[in-house]
């Protein structure tokens, strides 16, 4: 099977060659999966399905992929490779709730200020106009934990049943051959397994039932956001499906009405839903902020016609002024907050048309003239004179807002089946590299994949988490930690599945008590820690160093005699 390379066959400098191109390889289609899924949080007909489905699924296929690999081929062979598995399962679940924790709790904390006149009780200030203070300490800043973070904690837990099922044997059959332990483990495996699905499914059901209840509105809104100021979709690309679905205004694809949009020609007072205002003021308060230059809480003309340009809405100065006569109520020159969603509001269900051929073919003269007032804005608000070469409107933001939609999901789907196809490549040669890494430092498969599995299949989520919780808002926190949590679980149930399939089908023995010790410790750990309201930065630093303790309670453990 391609790739062919023996790891035994080739010397240090090329087994260290291989580690480093299988993990960029599988650390790169562990993200396409994870962008792909995003991307689909676009298409709120496919909520339900992407976010209750898709992403807890597809985020779990890298470590499910290692550890199904490390079971596979002759027996004698998988016994001995299972631990790779296993080492990549304990590294995946530790890692994921220690390390990204720690360091999402340090990148979003904010003030920590008593919320009653005591001082007894600390809240995270997330509404202060400095929500960190310069030097301020790690006891004295901190992130609040939700209902939602301290739901997905417990449900986290309930995950960890299965590990109690097959340890129960494992425990009095320690000491045995490898065969007898397999023979008494199965029935317990089989159980196991049916406890395993059964939480596999049943999470699934829970987040399909949150997802079509918008409940990962908060996880889209940050989609959106990244999708429109990197220019990826329009304005109306973003909002066209969403407000399709909850106003039904959206009007298909066609010709402009005596040039102008629609619906700010007509003259409509008509105002968004509560659905889709709430998503509206999410995505565009940042962006009415920025290109609020001289901070008076108005946009004037020249800024709405800058930020139209730069979101890929082209309207004409008659289409501005029709904006400004309708939406700017005192005359003043400016419209406020609420004014401006309302305006994007006109814009978004209004028709729009497909470029001409001589319209997509932009020249490199109009395509820079399309940044350049984004640039300025940019060099403004910087204050500095140095020039940041401007990003070539993407293709598919200059599509109508329907074929942005098609485009969006040819793009997402085209992304998860490439990144599947490369994770289920290339997750077995990862299994025999980590394997032969073993064998050359003379230390246990375990510990090598405990710390070199997850820096491939779970970098991606590292990043992710620390990204939302940099936002530094109550949602977004929660948003990180609620993925982390998600991620645990998904390993307690769909990657354990794999694992006790192997035990009860193959024959193979469960012989993992410190390591089980280990996964089950840090969850309960974890699940103590989000008891609490709040967490401080401190306490994000001792969760940081729970993973390198848990690599020496394990290592104890083993020298006392377990396993």
């Amino acid at each position: 099977m391609f790739p062919s390379i023996e790891p035994s066959e080739v010397g240090n400098t090329g087994l260290l060659w291989l580690f480093l191109s299988y993990g960029y390889i599988l650390f790169r289609a562990s993200g396409l999966i994870s962008e792909g899924s995003e991307l689909l949080l676009l298409v709120p007909s496919l909520a339900g399905l992407v976010g209750g489905v898709v992403l807890p699924l597809l985020g779990a296929v890298p470590d499910g992929a290692i550890m199904l690999f490390s079971g596979l081929g002759d027996i004698e062979s998988a016994q001995e490779t299972l631990s790779v598995g296993v080492g990549a399962l304990a590294g995946s679940t530790i890692m994921l709730l220690t390390v990204p924790w720690g360091m999402s709790v340090l990148a979003g904390r904010v003030n920590l200020v008593a919320a009653d006149g005591t001082g007894q009780k600390l809240v995270a200030n997330y509404k202060g106009e400095q929500k960190l203070s310069p030097g301020q300490s790690f006891h004295k800043s901190g992130v609040t934990l939700t209902s939602e973070v301290k739901h997905g904690a417990f449900v986290m837990l309930l995950t960890t049943i299965p590990y109690f099922l097959i340890q129960f044997p494992a425990s009095y059959l320690e000491g045995e051959h490898s065969d007898n332990i397999a023979k008494g483990e199965k029935g317990w495996a089989l159980l196991a397994l049916i406890v395993c699905v059964t939480g596999f499914v049943g999470y699934l059901y829970i987040h399909f039932k949150a997802s079509r209840e918008d409940e990962q509105k908060f996880r889209r809104m940050e989609v959106m956001k990244n999708m429109l100021q990197t220019g990826q979709l329009s304005l109306g690309g973003i909002f066209y499906d969403l407000v399709k679905k909850y106003d039904g205004k959206a009007v298909p694809s066609g010709t402009k009405t005596g040039g102008q949009y629609q619906s700010i020609d007509n003259g409509s007072g008509s105002e968004p839903s509560p659905q889709v205002m709430e998503y509206l003021k999410s995505v565009l308060s940042a962006s009415f902020q920025k290109y609020d230059l001289d901070n008076s809480a108005t946009l004037g003309k020249n800024e709405v016609r800058i930020f139209l340009k730069d979101f890929r809405e082209d309207v004409s100065e008659e289409e501005l002024d029709v904006l400004f006569t309708k939406y700017d109520k005192d005359g003043s020159g400016g419209i406020s907050l609420d004014e401006f969603v309302l305006a994007c509001y006109s814009i978004v269900t209004a028709a729009h048309t497909e470029p001409t051929t001589s319209e997509a073919m932009m020249t490199r003269e109009e395509s820079l003239e399309r940044g350049v007032a984004s640039a300025a804005l940019d060099a403004l608000q910087s204050g500095s004179g140095e020039e940041e070469e401007e990003e070539i409107p993407h293709d598919i933001a200059k599509l109508s807002p329907e074929k942005q939609e098609a485009a969006v999901k040819k793009k997402a789907f085209t992304m998860l089946a490439f990144g599947t196809f490369l994770v289920l490549l290339f997750s077995d040669p990862m299994v025999d590299v980590m394997q032969e890494i073993a064998f050359r430092v003379h230390i246990s498969p375990f510990y090598v994949s405990f710390i070199l599995a997850p820096l491939a299949s779970n970098a991606s989520e590292v990043i992710a988490s620390a990204y939302y919780a940099s936002k530094k808002t109550s949602k977004t926190i929660t948003v990180s930690f609620s993925a982390l949590e998600g991620a645990a679980a998904m390993n307690n149930t769909f990657c354990l599945s794999i694992f006790m399939g192997l035990i009860f089908f193959r024959g193979l023995a469960w012989q993992y008590t410190v390591e089980t010790i280990s996964i089950v410790l840090v969850q309960i750990i974890i699940y103590y820690m989000t008891l609490r309201d709040v967490l401080t930065a401190f306490n994000g630093l001792v969760i940081i160093a729970v993973f390198p303790l848990s690599i020496v309670l394990i290592a104890t453990l083993e020298a006392l005699g377990f396993d």
